[in-house]
């Protein structure tokens, strides 16, 4: 796949069926909500057939499928990751919107394309059924739009009745059937091209004889093992799927086959699953114990900084005002915090910029229109070792403590902020405290003198 994923080959193909019916012409615009792999696709057919490409998607998907795109000639829009498909600043409902506003613009719309699942039919299945000879037992893939799996089932289950048809989705998504249940602690998960809040008209969730739950650590971990040791440069959806199989194979007998499609490779994901401190940022690999031999200050905590109070806005502060409070106070970033005092997200001199500059708000927008939500969390409790680990991948951490509120006959417990913490912070903390240590030698070795 020349453009890094299976959706290379879906993009291809709603391209050709668009421009065979009418609906692609010279002068169209491309818009498409995505995950990233189908945005690449569509966009390498767009720079080749000279249509403008607009892709819209999340904020949690990778820093180098956005470059890759851009390198493309793709223009980029991102969207929060926590909104809801049918929310107005979901990814699908942003770019029906610009759809609206763009002339010539077209959606081709990979959740409810028939090209997608046939596109699959049509080669990926003819595949699997050409390298096994025929025959295959048991296939195991992850569920997105549900075009691969779909398409792959179909055609296989017309031809082989008794295959087996095992379909993998991430606990936080609503695709499985008859699944264990969601985890209710997962709102969000790191897995990016698989997953969905809604079933996309293209998933034929019927074709699936059984569904898996998947979750962060383990779809990690084994596409790092299957890098590591299989020399198969995957993706992180592809950990995933083997993770799945390796449970779900056990159910077949000795001589029996079984397929884990792999639908993108590593390149999209090097600052992510492939660093080790990304890893160990969120809880799925252990820090290097010798780090904490090496550095005197590793093993201290967040609580040892000794950070000020940190200034906040309410949702209904203006962008104006809350880049002339960041100015003015010499920072970069302030949370937004209600009055009851939770967290709903923050605000940056860079993003607000960057959204103003792309014209999705104005000096007027309230800046809970503008607080992004994905950002880095610690507690006092948490070790510097662990927050300088963080700092790699971002210039702040917000320092939050949980607080508990009790009324009549009930309580809830939320999360405050206490705090922010900067790679600054830390650099002061560590030269200053070994400034310290230094004069405590010069003095203890003037006074044993």
């Amino acid at each position: 796949y020349p453009g890094g994923s299976i959706k290379d080959r879906i993009g291809l193909r709603m391209v050709e069926e668009a421009e065979r019916d009418g609906v692609l012409k010279p002068g169209s615009v491309i818009i498409e909500p995505t995950s990233g792999n189908t945005g690449i696709g569509l966009a390498m057919a767009a720079a080749i057939r000279g249509y403008r490409c607009i892709i819209v998607l999340p904020e949690k998907m990778s820093r180098e499928k956005v470059d890759v795109l851009r390198a493309l000639g793709a223009e980029i829009v991102r969207t929060p990751t926590s909104a809801r498909y049918d929310s107005p600043e979901s990814h699908i409902s942003v770019a029906f919107s610009l759809c609206r506003e763009i002339p010539n613009a077209v959606i081709l719309d990979q959740y409810r394309n028939p090209g997608n699942p046939l596109a699959h039919y049509d080669t990926t299945a003819e595949e699997i059924l050409d390298q096994c000879g025929g025959h295959v037992d048991m296939v195991v893939m992850g569920a997105g739009t549900g075009g691969t799996a779909t398409g792959v089932a179909r055609k296989l289950k017309e031809r082989l009745p008794n295959v087996q048809i095992v379909g993998v989705d991430p606990h936080g998504s609503e695709l499985a059937l008859d699944a264990e249940p969601n985890d209710p602690s997962v709102t969000m998960y790191e897995v990016e091209g698989i997953g969905y809040d809604f079933v996309p008209t293209v998933l034929d969730r019927s074709l699936v004889d059984k569904w898996y739950k998947c979750n962060d650590k383990d779809s990690f971990l084994m596409a790092r093992k299957l890098i590591r040791q299989e020399g198969l440069l995957c993706g992180g959806s592809s950990g995933s799927a083997m993770s799945v199989a390796m449970v779900a194979a056990k159910s077949l007998t000795a001589g029996q086959k079984c397929v884990v499609v792999l639908p993108d490779g590593v390149r999209n994901y090097m600052t992510k699953f492939l660093s080790d401190s990304w890893m160990a940022e969120r809880g799925f690999i252990s820090l290097y114990s010798e780090m904490s031999t090496k550095h005197w200050w590793w093993n201290q905590t967040v609580r040892s900084l000794r950070l000020r109070i940190p200034l906040t806005v309410t949702p209904s502060v203006t962008c104006q005002d809350a880049v002339e409070l960041m100015s003015r106070e010499g920072i970069d970033q302030v949370p937004v915090v209600e009055e009851s005092g939770a967290v709903i997200g923050m605000v940056s001199l860079g993003n607000l910029m960057s959204k103003i500059l792309a014209r999705r708000i104005d000096s007027t927008t309230p800046v809970s229109k503008a607080a992004y939500d994905q950002f880095r969390k610690v507690t006092l409790d948490t070790t510097l070792g662990m927050l300088s680990t963080m700092l790699e991948h971002g210039h702040f951490a917000l320092v939050v403590a949980e607080q508990v509120q009790v009324a009549t006959g009930a309580s809830t417990t939320k999360e405050v902020v206490i705090g922010i913490v900067t790679n600054i912070d830390l650099l002061r903390f560590i030269t200053k405290s070994a400034k310290s240590k230094s004069d405590t030698n010069i003095n203890g070795d003037k006074t044993s003198d």
